[in-house]
């Protein structure tokens, strides 16, 4: 499996930026998103932000994650769901971006 490190470095670089020529607004939204996610992912897995694998990220982390974004957060269901959309947008592309590609 990959390094999320590199998927994310690629996702935010070549999807966002490049395809998408997104906004710096989202961009922003997004990067708030996974600072977010990787810190809950942290804590859940006790693995630093840099060691998990793609891998590591499935469904149950990822329903733990909305859910504290509700319950610890007090974040709205329409946030919840913005973070959700973020987080879903990055494993088709991680998916299809080509093993060990390097985005720098």
């Amino acid at each position: 499996m990959s390094a999320l490190g590199p998927d994310l470095e690629a996702f935010f670089t070549e999807r966002l930026g490049q395809q998408r020529q997104a906004s710096a607004h989202t961009v922003a939204a997004y990067r708030d998103t996974f600072c977010l996610f990787l810190a809950f992912a942290q804590a859940e897995t006790k693995k630093a932000p840099s060691e998990p694998d793609i891998a590591d990220v499935d469904g149950g982390l990822v329903s733990r994650f909305l859910d504290h974004l509700e319950r610890d957060r007090q974040n709205s269901a329409r946030t919840r769901n913005a973070r959700l959309s973020a987080l879903s947008s990055l494993f088709p592309f991680a998916a299809l971006w080509p093993a060990g590609h390097n985005a720098a």
